[in-house]
């Protein structure tokens, strides 16, 4: 008796009694544990009124199944790992409620950790998630290779988001061709001193609008002002945008890069109190229809990304040898106002602290 209480470390239950075990649920049944087995898994082979004395015996004791020794036992897991920037990113923040209520929804946990733009970090992170069985791995890589998450592969499936790697499975958007329509509407307009807000971190996304930001000033022959070009940290590009919109040759339009870049001009804009220039934020993000006029956002869907990823995520559970796919998930533009105003500011528009 004591040798069968001292293996009940299994676990207590919050009252701090010992938790039902399938032993105890086949004692109570008068079952063998494999019939218990069989019935909490629901599976065939067992009489109808055997299978209600076991349901039964489930209930009184509160038995609640082991899923992870379950897991173990059959070769596979119930947790889906993923590596994000930072879950204050209103793109991740959204991403990852996607892919968790469509995890939830099949039984499947779902861990996350953030890399906070730190190669140091980042490896920390991937290693403790990692160090655990996973059913898959979710990733917006920063410093980590193709080599280290191909490796990682061969354990289960690794999919890359935001940003690809070679060799790896990826779910990304048009950078390049959703910055090149959005500053080509600017110059449409015809501003011709648009502002650039981006980050200094050598993200590829930020790098492809760079170059397609470029490339729509050379197809309308307008020659790119690099003082306009904003590509600092975080935690310095606020005071940056601030001088920036006090220059008496301001920039009558600015394309933020990131919904982070686009929040951070916000900031600045309301506590400055500089009227509203043209503006367009790479990411939709939260409170951004609010302001008058709106703010226009290129919106890369985080629900269609999440729906995108957690789809090839159990593609490649069930055929692991499958060949990487490079999968770019549209985007649309969705005009509120602040990226269809014209290059002379009106002297008479509300700074956009002021809200209705």
């Amino acid at each position: 008796m004591e040798r069968d209480e001292s293996s009940a470390t299994v676990g207590t239950q919050r009252d701090g009694r010992r938790r039902a075990r399938i032993t105890d649920v086949a004692q109570l049944a008068g079952v063998s544990i494999k019939t218990v087995s069989r019935v909490v898994n629901g599976e065939s082979g067992v009489l109808p009124e055997t299978r209600e004395r076991v349901a039964a015996a489930v209930l009184e004791l509160g038995f609640v199944p082991d899923r992870r020794a379950r897991s173990l036992k059959r070769g596979d897991t119930d947790t889906i790992g993923i590596l994000i920037d930072a879950i204050s990113d209103p793109f991740f923040a959204a991403f990852v409620s996607a892919v968790e209520e469509l995890a939830v929804a099949e039984g499947l946990n779902v861990l996350f950790a953030s890399t906070v733009h730190d190669a140091a970090q980042e490896r920390e992170q991937l290693e403790r998630l990692t160090g655990d069985r996973l059913r898959g791995l979710i990733i917006s890589p920063f410093a980590i290779e193709s080599a280290e998450l191909a490796a990682l592969r061969q354990r289960f499936p690794v999919i890359c988001v935001d940003r690809s790697r070679e060799g790896i499975d990826s779910i990304v958007v048009d950078d390049y061709g959703a910055t090149l329509e959005a500053v080509r509407g600017f110059l449409s307009r015809g501003h011709r001193r648009i502002g650039f807000i981006g980050e200094e971190i050598p993200y590829p996304t930020v790098f492809e609008r760079l170059s397609a930001y470029r490339d729509a000033h050379a197809e309308a022959g307008v020659e790119v002002d690099e003082s306009l070009i904003i590509a600092q940290g975080r935690h310095r590009e606020e005071r940056s945008i601030s001088e920036l919109l006090a220059r008496p040759d301001a920039p009558t339009a600015l394309f933020c890069a990131t919904s982070p870049a686009a929040i951070a001009t916000i900031h600045v804009l309301s506590a400055d109190r500089v009227p509203m220039p043209a503006l367009i934020s790479f990411g939709d993000f939260q409170f951004a229809d609010v302001f008058t006029p709106g703010i226009t956002c290129v919106d890369q869907d985080p629900r269609l990304i999440g729906e995108a990823t957690f789809r090839r995520l159990m593609q490649l559970g069930a055929d692991p040898q499958a060949e990487p796919e490079h999968i770019v998930v549209p985007t649309r533009l969705i005009a509120r106002g602040s990226g269809e105003m014209a290059p002379e500011r009106d002297a008479s528009a509300r700074p956009i602290g002021d809200l209705r």
